[in-house]
């Protein structure tokens, strides 16, 4: 890890960067303040510069989950789409790009509600603020009831699927299967041209043209 020049101290963001390295790797259970310190090479006192207590540095770490993973769906689903195919691929973004939303961050946090009611509570939560913001999506291009919560938690689901099962595809793999789910989740293909924009932001070339 790339640690910022911040002084002896550290800095909040230090903090929580070498928690969430710890909760991906082994666990809630390692995160806790003096193996934290050692690994920094800062004083266990330091870290009371920032935070008040393990459940504060906790808390921000929820936090960190619900800002990048949540935050970053329910703003891909709000994307700028001309159709419901479109919109859709602006949500698969999620998928591709770490940087919006964090699979082995996820899998660590539903790993942690096994073990916490308030972190259970936390993923109900934002399991409901996603699926809302997902059926919102269908509905703004025509889909109403049922229908669009049905297709809003097919879509939802089966990506909490790949998370759970730690599911791991090659981008080529990934991408041949994208035009499909596009159907299958909206009843309507993507047209070549959306198709082409979503492989080219990814930096993925079509093979076949």
């Amino acid at each position: 890890m790339n640690m910022p020049e911040t002084g002896w101290r550290g800095s909040p963001e230090v903090w929580i960067d070498i928690a969430y390295d710890m909760l991906i790797s082994r666990g809630v259970e390692s995160v806790r303040i003096q193996p934290l310190a050692k690994q920094l090479g800062l004083s266990r006192t330091s870290f009371y510069w920032f935070f008040k207590d393990r459940e504060a540095l906790l808390d921000a770490l929820v936090q960190r989950w619900k800002d990048k993973n949540t935050g970053n769906l329910i703003q891909q689903t709000e994307a700028y789409a001309e159709s419901v195919s479109e919109a859709v691929l602006n949500v698969f973004d999620c998928w591709l790009d770490p940087d919006l939303f964090d699979d082995a961050f996820e899998f660590a946090m539903r790993h942690w509600a096994l073990q916490s009611e308030q972190v259970a509570t936390e993923i109900d939560q934002a399991d409901q603020r996603r699926l809302h913001a997902l059926r919102s999506l269908f509905e703004r291009f025509g889909y109403t009831g049922q229908e669009a919560d049905i297709r809003a938690r097919t879509l939802y689901l089966t990506q909490i699927g790949y998370v759970s099962m730690r599911t791991r595809e090659s981008l080529d793999v990934r991408m041949a299967r994208i035009e499909n789910y596009v159907r299958v989740f909206t009843g309507h293909g993507p047209s070549d041209s959306e198709l082409k924009r979503f492989y080219h932001r990814h930096g993925f070339t079509d093979p076949i043209n």
